[in-house]
């Protein structure tokens, strides 16, 4: 099952896809502004969604399809980890008419998918408050302050007196998305774009894959956060 955050109505679906270790809370400032139906969910092994016994994109992607269920066309904008999913779920779905990738890590050295893995197979930490949990949060989903402690609440659970994150840590094993393959596989308009400060991922790289990336001046790997207006005009 997976928690759920949504507005609107209509045909026309918004699918709003955080990144790895985040939550759908962060999309606050984007889903009104669709004019139509927006959901917004926790991925799998992330917030309050149930975890899967193995991650991949595919796998992710295939807990999604049931939400835009009816929809006559959906449009994605998913940020990093949820940009792969997304171009997995635009493979499934016929629905997937657009589909805006943000911040999506292309290239992966061998050093950074071995940290992944040993972060994967870590025990889960546990903190005394939930100041500390959450500052621990903020951190490994990349938030930083770009949002307040009534976004960040709900990647943290409290069990037992102590807190952890909601994040299971097998989800880091999710490896490096092979996006030559999923752009190949999309059936849906596919726009790659970036902030222009983003240290995950180049425009150099975008270009390889696209002819037309998209590189947001002035914006950094949340950009969603940093400008909202920015980014919904992408769609």
């Amino acid at each position: 099952m997976l928690r759920v955050r949504e507005g609107g109505s209509g045909n026309d679906v918004l699918l709003l896809l955080h990144g790895l270790g985040g939550t759908g809370d962060i999309w606050g400032a984007i889903g009104p502004r669709w004019n139509g139906r927006w959901i917004a969910p926790d991925l799998p092994g992330h917030g309050g969604s149930d975890h899967l016994p193995s991650y991949t994109f595919e796998a992710m992607a295939a807990a999604l399809i049931e939400l835009t269920a009816g929809a006559l066309s959906v449009n994605v904008l998913g940020h990093s980890l949820g940009g792969a999913v997304g171009l997995a779920l635009a493979a499934m779905s016929d629905r997937v008419r657009r589909l805006v990738g943000l911040g999506i890590k292309v290239v992966w050295a061998p050093e950074e998918l071995e940290r992944a893995r040993a972060l994967s197979e870590r025990p889960i930490t546990w903190f005394d408050t939930e100041a500390e949990a959450l500052q621990r949060h903020r951190r490994v989903a990349g938030l930083g302050d770009l949002v307040d402690d009534s976004v960040a609440r709900h990647g943290v659970v409290k069990e037992g007196g102590r807190w952890r994150l909601a994040l299971d840590p097998a989800a880091f094993a999710v490896g490096a998305p092979d996006l030559p393959a999923l752009l190949a596989g999309s059936r849906a308009e596919v726009i790659l774009a970036r902030g222009e400060h983003d240290p995950m991922v180049t425009h150099a790289q975008l270009a390889a894959l696209v002819p037309d990336p998209v590189t947001l001046p002035g914006l950094g790997h949340n950009a969603h956060l940093e400008d909202a207006a920015t980014v919904f005009a992408l769609l």
